[in-house]
């Protein structure tokens, strides 16, 4: 992994296509370190610009966003010449794999309380970037954490309001199919309760727009190739 920061025990538990993820001990601490690593498609230039802009508006957005009332794993390091953030491991329990865990209504609960963190990271002007149930972890005290704001960023448009939802959306039909559209009604719900029933419409206006665009080009790629 490179410089190791005093950590020990290092485990890499995540190859993403944005950075390579480890548990570790670091200081006394169970830690994750996230490293961005050098993408060879990329120019050197240019790549290097990418790697070192993300490193540092992550933590930025996390820090936003805990200000802004959502739970966000605490920075504890930095080094942005090597592309590195080392913060707190939340233990608890990735809400994907909770979701098909539990009754019915703690899943409506649970959902209607992801809308209101979703909520409260858009009325701060915050976008999440990559919302998926694998992106949120309940922690031991039923306390939901946000993690993973590498694609964030900061900005009232609605259109990407309804993208982050609309990627929210999408991750429920993809991973809970069975329960999909009963969880993304309480997600809304929750959303409608922090920015009101105006704006959210307005954002469910968006998603709805951003589904036929993508059903537009699914359709021309489909006739390009028959």
């Amino acid at each position: 992994m490179g410089r190791t920061y005093d950590a020990v025990n290092l485990k890499l538990i995540k190859k993403g296509a944005e950075a390579w993820i480890y548990l570790a001990e670091w200081h006394g601490r169970e830690v994750v370190i996230k490293r961005r690593l050098p993408k060879s498609y990329r120019i050197p230039e240019l790549d290097e610009q990418i790697r070192i802009h993300r490193t540092i508006r992550e933590p930025q957005l996390m820090h936003e966003a805990k200000k802004a009332g959502v739970p966000t794993p605490t920075i504890y390091f930095v080094d942005v010449k090597e592309a590195t953030i080392i913060m707190e491991r939340v233990e608890g329990e990735q809400v994907k794999l909770l979701l098909d865990l539990i009754p019915d209504e703690e899943k409506l609960k649970i959902c209607y309380e992801i809308g209101m963190l979703i909520g409260k990271l858009h009325r701060n002007g915050i976008i999440h970037g990559d919302l998926t149930t694998s992106n949120m972890i309940q922690n031991l005290y039923g306390k939901i954490f946000f993690i993973d704001f590498g694609l964030g960023e900061k900005t009232h448009e609605v259109e990407a309001r309804g993208v982050d939802l609309h990627l929210m959306r999408r991750a429920l039909n993809s991973s809970h199919f069975s329960y999909a559209k009963e969880c993304f009604d309480a997600i809304i719900k929750g959303y409608s309760n922090v920015l009101g029933d105006a704006a959210a419409g307005e954002v469910m206006e968006k998603i709805k727009e951003i589904e036929r665009r993508g059903r537009y080009v699914t359709e021309r790629k489909s006739k390009n190739q028959a």
